[in-house]
């Protein structure tokens, strides 16, 4: 059996090179839907993950201020009295306590997200996700009353 080879259509001016349509047609457009610029505001999983995202910011803020910290105990008792100083100015304080919130709540949605990106298994049997979140949030409760402990005098 003898199979033809398909070739390409002609047109009166030879081969076409490329898929562009001739230069007579209209352009196309692309049909882009317009999206309101607070779209996330209409469902509460919406304005949850927009609020964990915006929280990676602050905790990027919670590092600069510990390392603006760090430094400031590195060079001496000046610039640590400096430091204390612009740390106990209000805006400061507003400042900080919106980035606990912040930090707080991109803790919390981590912990409840973890259980999906570990999977725990104990004598052939998978953990249920409740308690592999609940072994976290207790270890973080441990280590804070540790911290607390410290901080408040215990050693």
């Amino acid at each position: 059996m003898r199979r033809l080879a398909r070739e390409a259509p002609t047109s009166p001016d030879g081969p076409r090179e490329s898929s562009a349509p001739p230069a007579d047609l209209p352009q196309a457009r692309r049909y882009r839907a317009q999206v309101p610029r607070l779209w996330w505001l209409r469902r509460r999983s919406y304005l949850m993950f927009m609020l964990r995202e915006v929280s990676s910011l602050f905790v990027a803020w919670f590092v600069v201020y510990l390392l603006l910290l760090v430094s400031a105990v590195n060079r001496g008792n000046d610039s640590y009295q400096a430091f204390l100083e612009f740390s106990g100015r209000p805006w400061m304080l507003a400042l900080n306590v919106v980035a606990l919130a912040f930090v707080l709540l991109h803790a919390i949605t981590w912990f409840n997200l973890a259980p999906q990106a570990i999977v725990v298994r104990m004598g052939g049997r998978r953990v249920p996700s409740r308690a592999v979140a609940a072994g976290h949030f207790l270890a973080w409760a441990a280590a804070s009353a540790i911290i607390a402990w410290i901080l408040l005098g215990g050693l």
